[in-house]
């Protein structure tokens, strides 16, 4: 089989979204998880890019077979947002437990199980049918102004699993660095990544054809060094182009809008940018995130610099979340979150925020406080890097829910 550099990108680009995930699976078990068993996250201890600090996280790696399933117990919460998350090893939602999408049983025993299987489960749990044996849960509580009880709340998810699952090893593939991706080694752990997780989205068989093709073809000491060119050249170039717009996303103001979030259906490259960019995101009905990654003028964002960013008392962010949103800015290689002396990480609605005198709401994100700014609007840029902003709405409404919405421009104080 003769393959294009085009094909060889877009193969690529495809078996990332893959070994992004199964990557974070080694490291996940490296750091000492156990199948079935939560491990609670205190607040902002979290291992993987772009996190969402809003909320206390409690995760595991669940495993299912014919003959077990895995009971989740989830605590009633009342005013504080909360979800369960389950996500397969392409970063795709599975499903949302919370009091949405189960209203007769937003809380309570939940069988976790495989689909298609007849497994004896408790009379008072909730059977959900999941389409793997393995899955990912993250489970988030908001914190809001009262982290001892979200963490408390916390503490009150349980995970168990019934009968003895059959388990996986973790999947040995490429465990490349932060900010990088693997080149030609990729392909040589192909057909380990696709065997171990099947791609549930329809119409990928193609793709997967081309790889496992080139998993084959990078035998040949010549093609080997060919395909690892292309890599670099082709492949790395078709990602860098598509960050702005994250894919096939939209870019207005500044910011942009991924076409999608947590279900991806055939949009693979978003898929691998959302995963790269920060893992684990959710589907658009629980949250919509925004990604800044220029000024109004389209120069690359720099903790040197002072921005502003404005909204006119109209179009307060508030406005467009049924529960809460939250800025944050994080390194533009690494993802991870710019550390400061004030340990001050986001900015949201228990920010201590105080609006202009004709209701409009600036915020500042600046190296040093800017002296016109109140101290709650200010999220420090410690100076000497790039960084990016993401923009979460969750449980978005109105505008931010029908995607017509876009945050303003941030402008660059001269």
């Amino acid at each position: 089989m003769i393959l294009s550099d085009q094909e060889i990108s877009d193969a690529c680009v495809y078996l990332l979204g893959r070994l992004i995930v199964a990557r974070q699976e080694q490291l996940d078990f490296k750091e000492g998880f156990v199948w079935n068993r939560l491990v609670y996250r205190k607040p902002g201890e979290v291992s993987w890019p772009n996190p969402n600090l809003d909320v206390a996280y409690s995760e595991a790696w669940v495993a299912v077979d014919e003959s077990s399933c895995a009971l989740i117990r989830v605590p009633k919460i009342t005013g504080r947002y909360y979800t369960v998350q389950f996500l397969n090893g392409w970063g795709e939602t599975l499903v949302n437990i919370n009091e949405r999408n189960f209203p007769d049983h937003p809380c309570g025993t939940f069988a976790i199980c495989l689909k298609g299987t007849d497994v004896k489960i408790p009379s008072d749990a909730r059977r959900i049918d999941l389409p793997v044996k393995y899955s990912r849960v993250l489970a988030r509580v908001e914190l809001g102004s009262g982290w001892a009880g979200a963490e408390a709340l916390q503490r009150q998810f349980t995970l168990e699993a019934t009968g003895s699952p059959e388990l996986r090893g973790t999947p040995k593939t490429p465990l490349f660095a932060d900010g990088t991706f693997p080149g030609v080694e990729a392909f040589d752990a192909a057909d380990l990544a696709l065997d171990t997780e099947a791609d549930i989205n329809p119409g990928m068989e193609a793709l997967q054809a081309k790889v496992r093709a080139i998993a084959k073809l990078v035998r040949d000491p010549a093609e080997h060094a060919r395909i690892d060119k292309v890599i670099h050249e082709k492949a790395f170039a078709d990602i860098q182009k598509a960050v702005p717009n994250v894919g096939h996303g939209v870019l207005k103001n500044g910011w942009a809008l991924p076409a999608t979030s947590g279900a991806y259906g055939d949009d693979y490259l978003t898929r691998t940018l959302v995963n790269y960019a920060g893992i684990w995101a959710n589907t658009r009905a629980e949250v919509v995130y925004y990604k800044g990654f220029h000024d109004g003028t389209g120069a690359q964002l720099q903790s040197d610099n002072v921005y502003t960013l404005t909204f006119p008392k109209d179009q307060l962010p508030e406005q467009y979340a049924r529960y809460f949103w939250s800025v944050i800015a994080v390194d533009a290689v690494n993802k991870r979150v710019l550390t400061n002396p004030l340990q001050r990480y986001l900015l949201n609605k228990e920010s201590k925020l105080q609006c202009g005198k004709d209701g409009s709401l600036t915020l500042y994100f600046a190296p040093q406080k800017p002296d016109q700014a109140p101290d709650g609007n200010w999220l420090p840029t410690p100076k000497g890097q790039a960084y990016n902003l993401t923009f979460r709405f969750y449980g978005p409404v109105g505008a931010v829910a029908d995607r017509s919405y876009f945050p303003p421009y941030l402008v660059r104080a001269q």
